[in-house]
């Protein structure tokens, strides 16, 4: 097939959809099929090799922002609009300016669903220019759903189709301001209906979406997430150095590894782990308080928290108060945070865990973060609450709490600390489970299957029911 892949880019930050579609990208290719991936807004931060590189990026952030702050702008020549979108500047800026958040957005996010209609049509219209410069795809794939606004032209202009990924837009939506929200949810249901397929990352999520966006039920595929598997269970973490050494750039940093994790080292202490964005909305405060409880009660002696994933500038403050609070409790020293890992850092960091939780408190729609610790062998507690039932299903290797409790999660956590040989038994069964039926080869070969009967797909406008109120 001939394929294009549309992605916003997160700049300094890593961002599990790019992670998601660059190693999708890479599998399809390595299979044989032509797939041109193209970035929007931000340069595309990865741990792996960029399958975007070479090709321009659209709808720059700093293009993107003036044109719809300044009619003027709108108007601006070219020569300027395309240097305010060279990789470079937009890498800079991106790594001066906090993360996009919604309550700052609204207006902008209304003018990118408009589409044609909106104020970075001139931006849609590059994009396009270029796209038929290129060999006419079979099917246009856009990352998520706040993207929808492009597909009218999208198909028009490409005589093409066009499928959307659902990744977890409910929660970005319902966090705009009161005098946004209902509008965003409206404009997004219609234009959802020039999308031919979406594709969710689980049952849970697509269910949902399609229910909020008034979908039917045969527009909605089920394709879980994969994860590249190169290099689990193959690398040995060597001994753990200071909190201190851990945060320093330029070395590779390096990590203990825990009796049983497949390494065959002794662990000095057991090690609770948690990987993803250091933000309020994946948990991490809830899993500080957890670890307090667990240091109180003395059960687990010598019980380490490792803390990894992105943190950028709008997550400094949040990240500082937990570190306060950590401080207050008296166990700042028995921390380590690791922000921004390569991807052999995030192999060894996960090879040294003997628990792994992010207790999202939002509908998390699914978590590669759960792949990669099981993949590494590290049993998982999470919240019984959006996909995680799900997941946890699917491959056995983890249980599941009550979520929003600290105490709840300490109880879970703590069951397996103690209990140490069913811990390892999970953290296997997910393992093998994460080889057999998670890795990018499988979720390749799937989402194939679905997009190779893009000829077959109906027109559905007719059938389509109405959408649920915002707020459901």
């Amino acid at each position: 097939m001939n394929l294009v892949q549309i992605t916003p880019g997160a700049g300094a930050m890593y961002c599990g959809n790019c992670f998601r579609d660059n190693a999708l990208v890479a599998e399809l290719r390595r299979m044989g099929h032509d797939v041109t991936m193209v970035p929007l807004y931000l340069p595309l931060t990865l741990d792996e090799e960029d399958q975007s590189a070479g090709n321009p990026i659209f709808f720059g952030g700093i293009n993107v922002y003036l044109e719809q702050k300044s009619a003027l702008f709108r108007h601006a020549p070219d020569w300027l609009r395309h240097l305010l979108a060279s990789r470079k500047l937009l890498a800079w800026a991106a790594g001066r300016t906090a993360s996009t958040r919604a309550s700052d957005v609204g207006d902008m996010l209304l003018s990118m669903l408009r589409g044609e209609e909106g104020r970075q049509a001139r931006e849609l219209d590059e994009l396009i220019a270029w796209l038929k410069t290129q060999p006419r795809p079979d099917v246009v794939c856009i990352s998520n759903a706040l993207l929808v606004g492009m597909t009218r032209r999208l198909k028009t202009e490409l005589q093409t189709r066009v499928a959307c990924t659902l990744q977890g837009e409910d929660a970005f939506l319902d966090a705009l301001p009161e005098t946004h929200r209902a509008a965003a949810w409206q404009l997004l249901s219609e234009r959802a209906a020039d999308v031919d397929l979406f594709i969710a990352p689980s049952k849970y999520f697509g269910d949902l979406m399609g229910r909020r966006l008034g979908l039917p039920a045969d527009k909605v595929k089920v394709v879980h997430n994969g994860i590249k598997l190169d290099g689990y269970g193959q690398s040995e973490p060597t001994p753990d150095p200071s909190p201190e050494g851990n945060e320093r750039s330029g070395a590779r940093r390096q990590f203990p590894s825990w009796e049983g994790s497949g390494v065959g080292l002794k662990q000095r202490a057991p090690v609770l782990g948690y990987l993803a964005r250091m933000c309020k909305e994946k948990g991490l405060e809830t899993l500080v308080e957890a670890f307090i409880l667990l240091k109180r009660r003395g059960n687990v002696p010598r019980l380490k928290l490792h803390i990894g994933g992105s943190c950028g500038p709008g997550d400094e403050l949040f990240v500082k108060s937990l570190r306060k609070r950590l401080a207050e409790a008296g166990y700042i020293g028995e921390t380590a945070f690791f922000p921004n890992l390569s991807r052999a850092e995030k192999l060894d960091f996960l090879g040294a865990l003997s628990v792994f939780s992010v207790p999202a408190n939002y509908g998390e729609s699914f978590g590669l973060y759960l792949l990669e610790a099981q993949a590494a062998g590290v049993p998982v507690v999470q919240p019984r609450t959006a996909a995680f039932p799900e997941i946890i299903e699917a491959t056995g290797g983890g249980v599941l709490c009550e979520p929003g409790d600290p105490k709840l999660l300490a109880d879970a956590v703590e069951q397996l600390l103690l209990n140490p040989q069913p811990a390892r038994a999970l953290g296997e069964t997910g393992r093998m489970a994460v080889f057999e039926k998670f890795s990018i080869e499988a979720m390749a070969k799937q989402t194939l299957r679905t997009l190779e009967n893009a000829s077959a797909w109906p027109e559905r406008e007719a059938s389509r029911v109405a959408p649920l109120p915002p707020f459901v």
